[in-house]
């Protein structure tokens, strides 16, 4: 079977079991208990943010834009992740709608013809439109995010087929760092999907720091992740694996292990949080101790 298709297959059984894993009712375990919630001015997207906005004089959010897996419209298997991010004080701005509204999405679809590959309900072009419309927030005088957002800490995560969404924003002169969750760009040659179409020379168009979070080798993305890894050469990088698998954490309280490490990541790249840092730099770095796991960095 075609890697693509398997990946792509491995992320979908993720989303089979993703209203499990939509643990909207934690809030995170961060200082700002976080709601999501949908926005009639950005349609086909889900907000995970501060359930209480801060004041104006107050540290302003950073932003994260979401791509989930298998390129889905069904941000529910990461609300966890999701909410925990948003939590430490975070917009997150999911590609999507809610799970009843994208359920009903789904069963509206035409059944794939034999042997056809699925179309992907979303595309990196949504992540852009989140970011395009967090700026115009920020300054639009009717906004609840007047002011609120800093547009200097912009981030693009995903996971899967999202990732690579992720990757593709990540060229975007707005967007400061990638978190990549579970995903790799697959090797040159190999068949491609809708939605995962990029080739590996995208990697040197890259500009800011990355970070790959990993499934350990049972991972389907994980040769695809690592060639990734040892490719860049041109921006800091980092790859952790944890022995989960492709589904990575997602599923556990508060996005588990892989949301933890996602937000000392964006504190330390996006706000300069030194001992955020210590999580990954450091001859004692916090990813260097843990018995089980694999990291390397390169480049800080």
């Amino acid at each position: 079977m075609r890697r693509s298709t398997v990946l792509l297959g491995s992320a979908l059984a993720l989303i089979a079991a993703g209203a499990a894993a939509h643990n909207g009712e934690h809030g995170g375990s961060g200082p700002y208990a976080a709601i999501s919630e949908v926005d009639p001015s950005l349609p086909g997207h889900v907000i995970f943010r501060p359930a209480t906005l801060p004041r104006p004089t107050a540290q302003p959010l950073g932003v994260l834009v979401w791509g989930n897996g298998a390129c889905s419209d069904n941000p529910a298997p990461h609300a966890a992740h999701l909410l925990e991010i948003a939590s430490h004080g975070y917009l997150v701005i999911a590609s999507g709608y809610e799970p009843e509204e994208a359920e009903r999405r789904a069963q509206a679809r035409p059944p794939r013809k034999e042997g056809e590959l699925p179309t992907q309900p979303t595309t990196a072009q949504d992540m852009i439109d989140g970011i395009d419309w967090a700026f115009a927030q920020n300054g639009m005088a009717s906004s609840k995010y007047r002011g609120l957002l800093d547009l200097s800490a912009v981030a693009a995560a995903g996971h899967s087929c999202g990732g690579i969404q992720a990757l593709e924003v990540g060229t975007d002169p707005r967007v400061q760092t990638v978190i990549g969750n579970n995903t790799g760009i697959l090797a040159d040659g190999d068949p491609r999907i809708p939605g995962m179409m990029l080739e590996k020379a995208h990697l040197a168009k890259l500009t800011h720091p990355i970070l790959y979070v990993q499934g350990g080798e049972e991972d389907i993305a994980y040769a695809n992740g690592m060639d990734d890894y040892r490719r860049i050469d041109h921006v800091p990088a980092a790859i952790v694996n944890l022995p989960v698998g492709h589904g990575g954490t997602f599923g556990e309280p508060y996005g588990g292990a892989a949301a933890s490490i996602s937000v000392d990541w964006l504190d330390w790249r996006l706000r300069g949080d030194e001992a955020a840092g210590r999580t990954f730099v450091g001859a004692n770095c916090r990813l260097c101790l843990v018995p089980g796991w694999d990291y390397e960095s390169k480049g800080f």
